[in-house]
């Protein structure tokens, strides 16, 4: 039986691995700047990649429907040691907001919530994170666990207002509660969340390390809420589904199941888990094991059946029991809840997914940073070796002979000069293409598209105006996204026939200027386009009171979704433009600097003839320098790749 703690062990480790491969890639970096062999470029891209490797994140998002268990299910997962429950788990609903447990060491340990009524402002979650002052913050006290448990419980609060407010709110309509637990008054009040979003700062191990859990409240709240069902759940790398073992799959489950988690590929599904909570209400004293476990083993194969996922997605469990296990120390209790079964499912399947993801980024980021240095370490290379060519050549000729080398030096120092100006030429028609590409996807031509929907939808009364509104508004990014496509195409075969002239004309490496794919951008559009048309009848069927508070929020969602695949492309593209140009500029400057050298060289030898045995030495040891540094850059990629291959920590260590 693998121990409960295998998925901590194997978060640090994951943990670790990471941190030694930004080590690494520091060292490399540091190497490179020791030789004069880092530019702007190579620090930029550097900076980039210990970035992304520093907030990598493995997100585990929780969701279910309320008194499913979800809550004590995180208790006993992630807080068992310390002696009680942490999050609020008791009968009914405890979470009524969605809810983010991070570690952020920027922040001091608290618990931030952001009000309801920020529902009535059409800026997002995510939006509101900029503003602090939209939040409000109370400290957790670390050292006494029923003080911080006591502050968690707000998570739960809930306040009595108006149905016309929860109209406004979007969280009430005459047709259908969204909130359909809470209680109504009989002077036609109701029950709504204080909280819209808690994002709980807690410096837990595994927290610490990079691990973010999303804990969701269910159909209501995703109903209610679209950054969940357009943002956080498809960015979750896994998503935990929790049914009662006692009830199986309800309606309300198969709801959610077949609305926002069962996606539409196989890879969506591999990440997620299903979970059969509250076994112990089908244990049975009077009942041999045997038959409870078959008894089990059947709502497994019932419920794997009925959400048409494999059974070894299928975990039953009891949480509150192995909560009761860990902080009893009770290891016959912990095996009997079924829970490190689920724990070892986790650190198997999800960690070393997410590793080799990363790993492969990293190796292909390297790669891209390593090749400019071999180019620019080639160029040099061969520069050297056509010196020593000529160099050997004039032992024992007479001055006419060095003469005549200088003066087809000084020749090709011409044809080169001349190649210049095509190039200054190339830079300015360079620029405009740029700017033109930079244009179709610029934030402003995306504002005033949204500016035209979010009127269309406000001023349509009808399914076709609205559905005809978003489907200009997504044609129209998809027309900008394929027109920047075609656009960096052009870019692209310009500087290919560029690149391919200053090769031929001047005898170097032909580089190849890498294309500009548009695809991700596109699936993400086709993405957020799905989400909408699959809840567009769910928002229209709303009274027409609710629907619009909901509508409009929903759009705003998408519109942000999409501003942020903007930004993402608009930082590809210029990233992409100095890769295109970089390697020329560096060409350029490399062969600069050799024809100076050959034509000083031969200057040298001309005013002097015993120099030139002087010169050929000093050359082959600039050769051997050269030979010594490409040698040095092998190591250190090397180095990098074999922290890339190392095993992912053995089973046999924490069984």
């Amino acid at each position: 039986m693998v121990q409960s703690r295998d998925l901590a062990v194997r978060f640090e480790a994951y943990a670790d691995w990471r941190r030694r491969l930004s080590t690494a890639i520091s060292s490399l970096h540091e190497w490179l700047a020791e030789q004069d062999l880092a530019d702007a470029q190579v620090d930029l891209k550097v900076q980039q990649l210990l970035e992304r490797l520093h907030q990598d994140k493995l997100v585990v998002a929780f969701v279910a429907e309320f008194s499913r268990g979800k809550s004590e299910l995180i208790n006993a997962m992630f807080f068992g040691e310390f002696g009680q429950r942490l999050l609020p788990s008791s009968a009914g609903r405890t979470t009524m907001c969605p809810t983010e447990l991070l570690y952020d060491a920027s922040r001091a340990p608290s618990i931030r919530l952001l009000p309801i009524e920020t529902r009535l402002r059409d800026a997002t979650v995510s939006e509101f994170k900029n503003y602090p002052d939209e939040w409000l913050t109370l400290p957790l006290d670390l050292a006494s666990a029923e003080r911080m448990s006591e502050a968690l419980s707000r998570v739960s609060e809930v306040k009595t207002v108006p149905v016309e407010l929860a109209r406004r709110y979007g969280l009430f309509d005459d047709q259908d509660e969204l909130v359909a637990s809470l209680d109504r008054g009989d002077d036609g009040s109701i029950d709504v969340p204080c909280w819209r979003h808690a994002v709980i700062n807690f410096p837990h191990p595994l927290l610490q390390q990079g691990l973010v859990i999303l804990d969701t409240p269910g159909l209501n709240a995703i109903g209610t809420e679209p950054e969940l069902t357009l943002s956080h759940l498809p960015a979750a790398h896994a998503v935990l589904f929790i049914l009662a073992a006692d009830a199986g799959v309800t309606k309300t489950d198969l709801e959610v199941w077949n609305d926002h988690l069962a996606g539409d590929d196989q890879t969506a599904r591999a990440g997620r888990m299903v979970i059969l909570n509250k076994i112990d209400g089908l244990w049975d004293e009077l009942r041999a094991t045997s038959e409870v476990n078959a008894e089990i083993d059947r709502q497994v194969a019932k419920t794997a059946q009925m959400l048409d996922v494999p059974v070894s997605q299928v975990y039953a469990v009891s949480a509150q029991k192995a909560l009761v296990a860990k902080v009893n120390g009770d290891d016959a209790l912990l095996s009997r809840s079924r829970l490190p079964l689920l724990e070892a499912a986790l650190s198997m399947k999800l960690i070393p997914a997410k590793r080799d993801i990363v790993g492969a980024a990293t190796k292909g980021d390297v790669r891209e940073v390593v090749a400019g240095v071999r180019t620019i370490l080639r160029q040099r290379a061969a520069g050297i070796d056509e010196q020593l060519g000529e160099l050997t050549a004039l032992r024992g000729k007479n001055q006419d002979v060095v003469q005549h080398m200088m003066d087809r030096v000084k020749e090709e120092k011409v044809v080169f000069e001349r190649g210049l100006a095509r190039y200054t030429a190339l830079r300015n028609v360079f620029t405009e293409q740029t700017t033109k590409l930079l244009d179709y996807l610029g934030l402003e031509a995306l504002k005033l598209n949204a500016g035209r929907t979010r009127r269309a939808i406000e001023g349509s009364l009808f399914t076709k105006g609205v559905r005809g509104a978003m489907g200009d508004f997504f044609g129209n990014i998809r027309d900008d996204i394929d027109k920047s496509s075609q656009q960096a195409g052009e870019i692209q075969e310009m500087m290919r026939a560029m690149y391919a002239r200053f090769a031929r004309e001047h005898n170097v490496d032909l580089y190849e200027p890498p294309p500009f794919s548009v695809l991700k951008y596109r699936k993400e559009i086709d993405r957020l386009e799905r989400a909408y048309n699959q809840h567009f009848n769910t928002l229209w069927n709303m009274a027409s009171k609710a629907k619009f508070a909901l509508m409009r929020r929903f759009f705003e969602t998408v519109a942000t979704r999409v501003k942020h695949v903007y930004d993402i492309a608009n930082r590809d593209v210029e990233a992409w433009l100095k890769a295109v140009m970089s390697p020329l500029e560096t060409q350029v400057r490399e062969h600069h600097l050799q024809l100076r050298r050959r034509l000083d060289s031969v200057k040298r030898i001309h005013a002097a003839g015993d120099e030139l045995e002087e010169r050929i030495v000093e050359l082959e040891q600039q050769a051997e320098s050269l030979r010594l540094q490409i040698r040095g850059l092998d190591a250190e990629v090397a180095a990098i790749d074999d922290i890339v291959a190392q095993p992912a920590l053995p089973l046999a260590a924490n069984a």
